[in-house]
């Protein structure tokens, strides 16, 4: 069987780029008869916005966005993070570390990878022998880290479905990355990569801002025996502001939420979304999501992210 997931993050009202990027998700999966599971990405509970969830569930419905199992809900599953961290932590290729991100960044012998993000430098790794010793040691929380091997063990080749053939050195581009926060909570690769695998997930289908994250949930497939299990991937180009910037607060109202309660109707935010798609439909308040299932093309969707402009705004608003 074959199966993919729609993840939204209840860290904030999903937007116009979230939308279209769940269109993509639920078309490719309708025209291909994948299974689709909703599953609530929840575990980053500092920014957990109350009642996010649901308006999230509400939001992909008033699109006729919808799934054939869940939601199911990453804070229900912590046994089986913690589970993969400890084995990960007991086969020696992940280790605990006392250094908070503001310290890694202001280290003056960090690397850097090409898009200026800090790399961390490894300094953490090989110094503690377990967990307690780094806490006792420090007097700190440790997160814990995995450990990339070094050389051609630590380089990830990958053909994605949109993007093309990918090609990361982890150690030196990406370097050891968190997999649990100090607080015991698990992080955003290693819950992926658990619940993607336990859940049978063939089809990866996000933004492009997470094609980096790929080669690192590639390594951790293989650390925790699941190479087999490893899904295809798709990253899509975001919507991005006027300024190339990804949609925020900045570039003035984008949620799905704000537009319905302005009166915009699904049909109207379909048109746009297809537009985006490279889907030529009447602009009217007709469309339904089925609608696109027969015109609908993965090649025919834009190679450059898309750029929302007042225009745009502007014609969700029947102006």
């Amino acid at each position: 069987m074959l199966v993919t997931r729609l993840a939204p993050s209840p860290t904030g009202a999903l937007h116009l780029g979230n939308a279209r990027t769940f269109l993509i998700n639920w078309l490719l999966a309708r025209q291909n008869g994948w299974r689709i599971i909703l599953r609530i990405e929840d575990i980053d509970s500092p920014r957990i916005k109350r009642g996010a969830d649901q308006q999230a569930i509400e939001d992909l419905r008033w699109l006729g966005i919808d799934s054939d199992e869940g939601p199911i809900y990453q804070t229900s599953r912590a046994a089986a993070y913690r589970d993969s961290i400890e084995h990960l932590l007991k086969i020696g290729v992940a280790y605990p570390c006392v250094r908070s991100r503001r310290e890694v960044e202001l280290a003056a012998s960090a690397p850097h990878a090409e898009d200026g993000a800090t790399v961390y430098p490894g300094t953490c790794r090989g110094l503690f022998g377990s967990v307690d010793e780094a806490r006792k040691s420090s007097g700190r929380e440790p997160a814990i880290r995995y450990a990339v091997p070094q050389g051609e063990n630590g380089v990830v080749a990958f053909i994605d479905e949109f993007a093309g053939p990918q090609r990361f050195d982890v150690a030196r581009e990406l370097g050891d990355f968190v997999i649990a926060k100090s607080d015991g909570t698990a992080a955003y690769q290693l819950a992926v990569v658990v619940d993607d695998a336990a859940m049978r997930v063939t089809h990866v289908v996000r933004g492009d801002d997470l094609l980096d994250s790929t080669p690192r949930q590639i390594l951790l497939y293989r650390a925790l025996g699941l190479a087999d299990r490893i899904p295809k991937y798709t990253h899509l180009p975001l919507v991005v502001g006027t300024d190339g910037r990804r949609l925020a607060k900045r570039h003035g109202d984008t949620r799905l939420r704000h537009y319905r309660e302005q009166g915009v109707t699904a049909g109207r935010v379909l048109s746009l979304l297809a537009r985006w798609c490279g889907i030529t439909l009447p602009t009217n308040d007709g469309p339904t999501a089925n609608n696109f299932l027969a015109s609908f093309k993965l090649d025919a969707v834009p190679r450059s992210r898309i750029i929302f402009t007042a225009a745009d705004d502007a014609f969700l608003r029947g102006e």
